[in-house]
C-alpha cells in the first residue's frame, strides 16, 4: 500500500505554469488537470515501474485520481495549518531554495580562481591597523587614514619591516621582550588559496610584486601589504618533526645531539619517540599529517617545503615553540584543473566566500526590483530606545520591495538579538536579507522546477500525514476491525491462527481499508476524464 502511494509522492506536480491553450485530462469538482501534468507524472513514475502491465496509461491515471481525491481531502480537513507540518514545509523551502540562492557563473569563476591561487604562492608582508566590528563611519575613516600616512612613509623609503615591526597591530610583527623572540617585520612567508581570510588572499594575488597595496578591510581591520614574490606551489607535503622546547643554549645542545644521531644512520620515528616534546605527535614518530604552504609558522614552513627528496631532513632551526628538526616523508603536487574542480568547489562552499556568491545574487536584484527606502520612516535608526519603540508605533512602512511593504516592527524584530553590530549596518543586513526573502517568495512564480518540486513536497508530506492517520495507524492499533477483517476472509489464509500471519493480514487490512476510503471519496467528488485525450495519450504511448 505505501509503494502505491511513495510512487504518487514522487511524481505529483501542478498546473500553476501551464499554458493556457493545454488540453484537459482530468476535471475533479471543477480543478483542472492538464495532459502535459500527468504526462509529467507519468513518465518521472515509469523509472519505478518494473513490468509492461503496471505500465498502463488507464492503470496510472486511475492511480493519480486515487492521489488527487486523497491530497484534495488532506486540505479539506485543515491538514496543511498543523504547526509540525508548517514546520517542517519552512524547512523544506530554504533547503529547496538554497540553490536559487547562489550564483553559479560567479561560483564558477570562484574555482578558477581559487584553483590558479591553490597553483601559484604569494610571498607578502603586511601591516594591520585593528578596526572594531562595530566601529562608526567615524572610526572607520580614522584607521583608513592612519594606515594610508604608514603606506606614504614606506612609499617615500621607510623599511616596510621597520614601519611594522613599529606600528603593525598584529602582535608576530613586534618583538616580544619578555620571551626574547623576535618580531617578523610583517612577513608572513608564501601561503596560496584559503590559508588567508578571503579579503586578505584577494588583495594578495592583484598586488603586483614589489607594490604596496592601496589600504584594504578584512574582518580584523585594515591592512596593507606587499608582495615580495609569487612562485609556482610545490603543493602539499607530509612530514615528521622533533620538537625541543627550551629556546635556550641548553635546547640547542639538546636538538644537535639529536640532529647527530640522525646523520649517524638512526631512525627518525625512533629519535622522535624518544625525545621529541609535541605531545600531539611524538607517539605517532613525529608524524604532522598533510599540508600546504602557510599553515605552519614561517621558520617551519620555510624548513619544510626546502627539503628536496622524500626522507630527507632538515638542520636544526628556531620557531616560536622550541627547537625543530623536520623531515619530509611524502610529496602532494598541484593536480590537473579537472582533478582538483570538485574538491574547489566543496572548500568554497564551506568558506566564508560562499557568502559571496549571494552578494551577487543580490546586488543582481537590486537592479531588476523597484526598491524604495522611507527616509521619514527610517529617523528611527536615530533613536537610542529602539529596540523599546512600542509595536503601536512601528506601522509605517521603511521599505517597499516592488509591490510588497515592509514595516518598521519586521526591522526591529530582525535587529532585536542583533547588538553586536551598529544600527546603519543592521539595516543593510536587513535590506538584503528583505531582497532575499521576497525572492524566495517569488521562487515559485518564476522558477517552474522549484515550484514543481515544492508542490510535489507538500502535497506528499500532508498525504503522508493522512495516510497514517486513516490507514496505517488505525490498521495497526484496530484490533477489533482486524480480528473482524480476518474472520471475513478466512478462506483466503492457509491458517486460522491470525498472530502467525498478522503482518500479512495487517497488509491486506490496510488495502481493504484503503479501497473503501477510496470508493467514498469517489462519491463524494465529481470526476471527469476526457476520452478523446485519453485516447490520444494512450495512442502516443504506444507508438514509442
Amino acid at each position: 500500500m505505501k509503494k502505491i502511494v511513495l510512487l504518487f509522492v514522487l511524481g505529483a506536480s501542478i498546473s500553476v505554469f501551464s499554458q493556457k491553450k493545454e488540453k484537459t485530462l482530468i476535471t475533479i469538482d471543477g480543478e483542472k488537470t492538464t495532459v502535459s501534468e500527468f504526462k509529467r507524472v507519468y513518465e518521472k513514475n515509469l523509472e519505478a515501474i518494473d513490468n509492461e502491465e503496471a505500465k498502463s496509461i488507464t492503470k496510472n491515471l486511475d492511480l493519480y485520481i486515487n492521489y488527487k481525491l486523497k491530497v484534495k481531502e488532506a486540505y479539506a480537513i485543515n491538514l496543511d495549518t498543523l504547526p509540525s507540518y508548517k514546520r517542517e514545509m519552512e524547512s523544506y523551502k530554504n533547503q529547496l531554495s538554497a540553490p536559487y540562492l547562489q550564483d553559479t557563473t560567479f561560483i564558477d569563476q570562484l574555482v578558477k580562481d581559487a584553483y590558479f591561487r591553490t597553483k601559484n604562492q604569494v610571498k607578502a608582508k603586511h601591516i594591520l591597523i585593528r578596526l572594531p566590528r562595530e566601529a562608526s563611519p567615524k572610526d572607520t575613516l580614522m584607521v583608513y587614514n592612519k594606515i594610508l600616512e604608514l603606506r606614504e612613509r614606506i612609499t617615500k623609503g621607510e623599511q616596510f619591516e621597520a614601519i611594522a615591526a613599529q606600528y603593525s597591530e598584529d602582535r608576530s610583527a613586534q618583538d616580544d621582550p619578555k620571551t626574547g623572540r623576535k618580531g617578523n617585520g610583517g612577513n608572513l612567508g608564501y601561503f596560496s588559496a584559503f590559508n588567508m581570510v578571503y579579503p586578505f588572499e584577494v588583495a594578495a594575488y592583484a598586488t603586483k610584486v614589489g607594490e604596496i597595496s592601496m589600504p584594504f578591510k578584512t574582518q580584523f581591520g585594515y591592512h596593507i601589504m606587499q608582495v615580495d614574490d609569487v612562485k609556482e606551489s610545490k603543493g602539499e607535503i607530509e612530514a615528521a618533526h622533533i620538537l625541543i622546547r627550551d629556546t635556550t643554549a641548553v635546547g640547542k645542545v639538546k636538538i644537535d645531539s639529536i640532529y647527530a644521531k640522525l646523520n649517524n644512520k638512526e631512525r627518525f620515528d625512533d629519535l622522535a619517540k624518544k625525545y621529541s616534546e609535541d605531545p600531539g605527535s611524538k607517539n605517532n614518530g613525529g608524524k604532522l599529517g598533510k599540508f600546504g604552504a602557510g599553515r605552519m609558522v614561517k621558520s617551519f614552513d620555510d624548513a619544510a617545503f626546502a627539503l628536496e627528496n622524500v626522507s630527507d631532513f632538515s638542520k636544526p632551526f628556531r620557531s616560536q615553540f622550541g627547537w625543530h628538526i623536520v623531515q619530509l616523508l611524502k610529496k602532494h603536487p598541484i593536480k590537473s584543473f579537472d582533478e582538483m574542480k570538485v574538491e574547489l568547489k566543496e572548500k568554497i562552499k564551506k568558506s566564508s566566500r560562499m557568502q559571496l556568491s549571494e552578494d551577487a545574487v543580490v546586488n543582481k536584484l537590486k537592479k531588476e526590483y523597484t526598491i524604495t527606502e522611507y527616509d521619514e520612516a527610517k529617523k528611527i535608526l536615530d533613536r537610542k530606545n529602539l529596540r523599546a519603540i512600542p509595536k503601536d508605533s512601528l506601522q509605517n512602512t521603511i521599505i517597499s520591495i516592488n509591490d510588497k511593504n515592509i514595516t518598521q516592527e519586521t526591522f526591529i524584530k530582525y535587529i532585536r538579538n542583533r547588538r553586536h553590530l551598529a544600527v546603519f549596518k543592521l539595516f543593510e543586513m536587513f535590506k538584503d536579507d528583505q531582497i532575499l526573502t521576497y525572492y524566495k517568495e517569488n521562487l515559485i512564480y518564476t522558477e517552474p522546477e522549484y515550484a514543481y518540486t515544492l508542490k510535489e513536497y507538500e502535497d506528499g508530506l500532508l498525504l503522508f500525514e493522512l495516510m497514517q492517520e486513516k490507514i496505517w495507524t488505525k490498521s495497526s492499533n484496530d484490533s477489533i476491525g482486524l480480528q473482524e477483517f480476518f474472520e471475513n476472509q478466512k478462506d483466503t489464509y492457509a491458517t486460522s491462527d491470525l498472530d502467525s500471519i498478522k503482518g500479512q493480514v495487517i497488509n491486506d487490512y490496510q488495502n481493504f481499508l484503503d479501497e473503501n476510503w477510496i470508493a467514498d471519496l469517489r462519491k463524494k467528488s465529481k470526476v471527469k476524464v476526457s476520452k478523446k485525450e485519453l485516447k490520444k495519450l494512450i495512442k502516443f504511448y504506444e507508438n514509442k
